[in-house]
């Protein structure tokens, strides 16, 4: 959903696909229980997506081992780099206060 809003960049590896959802119908005689697979995501446009499949990422980003053993977080790195990027090339600026409210009744004004 982040990536179909475009609220920015997804950032990382692709997800592993496994989305269908299950549900327990309740214990079996032999204390067991059985899940069924019932519930998946459908696109906008009614089309089954991601499952089988996963997300792709528009940036690729491997968290390699090496680097989280030594403390870093390579995706999380990248995901700030693009952010400062889009910051400096479309900066916003906050808008101005308003005035406060006047809630006084016209008559005590």
């Amino acid at each position: 959903m982040f990536k179909q809003a475009g609220l920015g960049p997804l950032i990382g590896k692709r997800s592993w696909g496994g989305v269908i959802g299950i549900t327990d119908h309740g214990p079996l005689i032999d204390g067991g229980s059985v899940n069924v697979p019932e519930f998946g995501f459908a696109s906008v446009d009614g089309r089954w997506i991601i499952e089988g499949h996963g997300v792709d990422p528009d940036i690729e980003v491997e968290n390699d081992p090496l680097s989280v053993i030594a403390g870093r977080d390579p995706q999380l790195e990248r995901g700030v780099q693009e952010v400062l990027r889009m910051i400096q090339e479309h900066p916003r600026r906050l808008p101005t206060r308003p005035a406060p409210p006047v809630k006084a009744p016209p008559a005590m004004r």
